[in-house]
């Protein structure tokens, strides 16, 4: 069984949150979107996939895992933790996998910062095809100058009624501002951790009205 990190307490909605492709579950980013959540009422729970584990034990880094075996330890934690109702989502390649879930099995809401629209240098290489069956509700948070998903690349997708892209001005993959900008990654997080409190708070009493 995995070592898990919890913030906040049992009670209220619980939101499984996946790391991204290179910075483990206790990153600084991971950090504050956590505490940032627990202070406004959700349970936060985050894991790490199997990579990132041994690169943890080795020191080395390591590619990410190929996609089934990413989805598989997803589906998982979520076993393990063991709740009917629950959120799903990550950082970028987590929330990516996260939708991937939620396209075989709908959840009571998905997240996602920074979505990877398609692979560094390749906006030819889309990744929202499985966006189609999405039945949950879906909030991305994303820099409109991410390099893996701006503005300008995302208007010419045909996303689905569900999912809702929250944009960041001139923010970043980690929806970080440049200084010229005049504005704050501080700013732009707060903002973000306050919409993906509201998201999860309200899909989750959605769904338990629904039940």
């Amino acid at each position: 069984m995995q070592q898990l990190i919890v913030n906040g307490d049992l009670g209220g909605p619980t939101f499984i949150f996946a790391h991204g492709a290179g910075a483990g579950m206790d990153s600084e980013f991971m950090n504050r979107v956590a505490t940032g959540l627990a202070d406004r009422g959700i349970r936060v729970i985050r894991f790490e996939f199997p990579y990132m584990q041994k690169q943890r034990e080795t020191g080395k880094r390591r590619p990410p895992d190929r996609q089934p075996k990413l989805t598989d330890h997803f589906k998982q934690i979520i076993e393990q933790v063991n709740l009917t109702r629950v959120v799903i989502g990550g950082k970028s390649m987590g929330g990516r996998m996260a939708t991937i879930l939620a396209s075989e099995k709908a959840y009571d809401g998905v997240v996602v910062l920074g979505y990877p629209f398609h692979a560094l240098g390749k906006p030819e290489k889309v990744r929202v095809d499985h966006f189609q069956t999405l039945e949950s509700p879906v909030l991305i948070c994303q820099g409109d100058r991410d390099s893996m998903g701006s503005r300008s690349d995302t208007a010419q997708y045909r996303l689905p009624y569900n999912v809702i892209i929250d944009w960041y001005a001139d923010g970043d993959h980690d929806l970080k501002p440049r200084n010229a900008s005049g504005l704050t990654h501080e700013a732009h997080m707060e903002r973000a951790i306050e919409r993906v409190a509201e998201f999860i708070h309200k899909a989750s009493a959605e769904e338990a009205s629904a039940t």
